[in-house]
């Protein structure tokens, strides 16, 4: 545990990207053209997978250009932020968890499309399960030295870079905020 304190207001999707919206971005010119594999679950309003941290840059970085705003990756510590929404628990609805409040655990053994699961207190979807999300952050093994100030921390092994939140076939311990 470490103190962070975010100086400024950031924005956050309510959903993950789904393969619509990713599929857009390959129409659009953008993403590299890179069209990932569904596994056969089905595209639409499900989460993209198969994406590289380098897939997800290219993806802001097409959205960017597309609406003329900024948009990036979150860091870490903002990734948490949003997660956590105001609690202090393991998970934005308590210690505890149950499928019926994330996709964990290949309890549905495919990822479900997004918005299945009940909104934290910040109106943010899918935080814990489901597909596991970028952030800017370099690879480190602990929080020592990391930023207080919200910023990604780039120092570290940048060849490998942080994914936070879980998959529908993580176990428990990695869905925590």
């Amino acid at each position: 545990v470490h103190r962070v304190t975010i100086p400024k207001p950031f924005a956050v999707g309510k959903y993950e990207v789904t393969f619509a919206e990713w599929d857009a971005c390959a129409a659009g010119g953008g993403c590299n053209g890179y069209r990932p594999k569904d596994k056969g679950w089905g595209r639409g309003n499900r989460p993209v997978i198969y994406v590289s941290w380098g897939d997800a840059k290219a993806y802001v970085s097409w959205l960017s250009r597309k609406t003329g705003r900024r948009y990036r990756l979150l860091s870490e510590a903002e990734w948490e932020y949003a997660a956590r929404a105001g609690t202090a628990t393991k998970h934005h609805f308590g210690n505890s968890i149950s499928p019926s409040q994330a996709n964990y655990g290949r309890n549905k053994g495919k990822t479900v499309s997004v918005g299945s699961y009940a909104a934290n207190a910040f109106g943010l979807h899918d935080m814990h399960g489901n597909v596991w999300e970028w952030v800017e952050d370099c690879w480190t093994d602990g929080y020592a030295g990391a930023p207080g100030d919200g910023g990604a921390w780039t120092q570290g092994n940048c060849e490998r870079r942080v994914l936070r939140g879980g998959s529908w076939s993580s176990i428990p311990r990695y869905l925590r905020s």
